[in-house]
């Protein structure tokens, strides 16, 4: 009797699960519909880009087949893209905690099983995939950022009370990664630190205050760079940080450059210089195809894309990335939830940073820190980091339609219990 007991039992909650069954679908179906094609159109043509030009400047090279491993990072990505747009983006709020702790001792630990790659120490190898965690992080922080200014609940931020608090936050993972010599990374830490603050609605004067010392401390350390360069050099040098100074000194001072510290960055503007308005062909690239710029298949893409296809291409690409940020931009003005418009402000900041370090770092705006051009760039961690970061964006679209009564604050609670009280009297 027990066994046809538990046997029915089985039966009516398989029953039930097959009954179920096509709603879950339908529902997921309703979501994937929701998605903004738009921007999946910009990915793909980035994948399209950036598949073509790792083949044009790999080929022959100790890096051939680095396209197909691209492909493969894509395919990878594309999936843990439309994954994230199903996965309900208020749970990674909900468990940001664990995440950020989580990310953290992954930094730790990087100090000691890491392997250096160009003087960063910032890589774990895991088999034939190497992880990046100061990539990693950055989605973290956002994701961290969010649910910390999300539960203050405040019209305004205070300075000691909020502001101090979220900076100490972000500090300790920016120590830890500055430790590692990923200057590009810890920096980005920083870029998006005063994106969710500004969005987080700071004070008016705290803000001001606040741009007027980051300029003054930007300012101040520049001109003293310049002005002590010698002994700068020589303490860089004692603490075994030169490479630091032979990114600084082509942006800074570069009659003071080695010939090794401004070869990358001349090579890189001569070649940008010599596309011209259409460019020099595909795979014609006088530059880039011999080799006379390095890392053209990461780090300077972009200077292939310029000396390749010129002016005009080089356009298109800016294009796209300003429809890219144009459609989040939007998506989170649609969005009624709080988390959503604070989540997709951070990875707007992040990947601005990105995009303009890259660039900026080839043309003189900005020293070379290794960044990596977003969806272009050769890198599995970047790619997938980058391409998860668009799948919140899109989780956001679809899941933040309605606010999530379990995320709010007790004190939101009690406000409104109070206010149906009083309408109740």
């Amino acid at each position: 009797m027990a066994w046809l007991f538990y046997y029915n039992r089985q039966v009516r909650i398989r029953g039930n699960e097959e009954r179920k069954a096509p709603h879950r679908r339908i529902a997921m179906l309703q979501k994937l519909k929701k998605v903004d094609y738009v921007v999946v159109f910009i990915l793909l043509i980035f994948m399209g880009i950036s598949i073509m030009s790792i083949y044009s400047v790999t080929q022959g090279t100790k890096f051939a087949g680095s396209h197909i491993k691209m492909i493969e990072f894509y395919v990878l990505a594309f999936i843990a893209f439309f994954g994230l747009v199903i996965f309900d983006y208020k749970l990674l709020v909900k468990y940001a905690l664990y995440l950020y702790l989580f990310g953290l001792a992954l930094l730790v630990a990087v100090n000691f099983i890491g392997t250096d790659v160009n003087g960063a120490q910032g890589w774990i190898k895991m088999g034939s995939f190497s992880l990046q965690p100061a990539e990693l992080f950055k989605l973290i922080l956002i994701i961290f950022l969010t649910y910390i200014i999300m539960r203050k609940n405040k019209s305004r931020l205070s300075f000691w009370h909020d502001v101090v608090p979220i900076g100490l936050l972000t500090f300790v993972p920016f120590a830890l990664v500055m430790i590692q010599n990923d200057l590009g990374n810890a920096l980005s830490y920083v870029l998006i630190l005063l994106g969710l603050l500004w969005i987080g609605n700071i004070k008016f004067w705290h803000a001001l205050i606040a741009l007027v010392i980051l300029a003054a401390v930007a300012v101040g350390g520049i001109l003293s760079y310049i002005h002590f360069h010698d002994n700068i050099e020589k303490f860089m040098k004692d603490i075994k940080r030169e490479h630091w100074t032979e990114r600084l000194d082509p942006w800074l001072v570069p009659d003071k450059a080695t010939a090794k510290a401004s070869y990358h960055t001349k090579n890189a503007k001569l070649a940008i210089a010599s596309g011209g308005m259409m460019g020099e062909g595909y795979m014609k690239g006088s530059s880039v195809q011999s080799g006379r710029v390095p890392y053209t298949y990461s780090d300077s893409i972009f200077v292939e894309i310029a000396e390749e296809f010129g002016f005009v291409g080089s356009s298109v690409v800016l294009l796209l990335y300003f429809i890219l940020i144009h459609r989040m931009i939007l998506i989170c003005l649609e969005c009624r939830d709080r988390a959503g418009p604070i989540l997709i402000v951070g990875i707007i900041a992040m990947m601005l940073y990105q995009i303009f370090e890259n660039i900026g770092a080839f043309i003189g705006l900005m020293p070379l820190t290794g960044i990596t051009l977003p969806f272009i760039s050769y890198g599995g961690t970047s790619l997938l980091i980058n391409m998860a970061s668009i799948g919140i964006v899109m989780s956001v679209r679809v899941h933040g339609e309605e606010v999530d009564d379990e995320m709010l604050t007790p004190a939101k609670g009690t406000a409104a219990q109070g206010g149906q009280a009083k309408a109740g009297m």
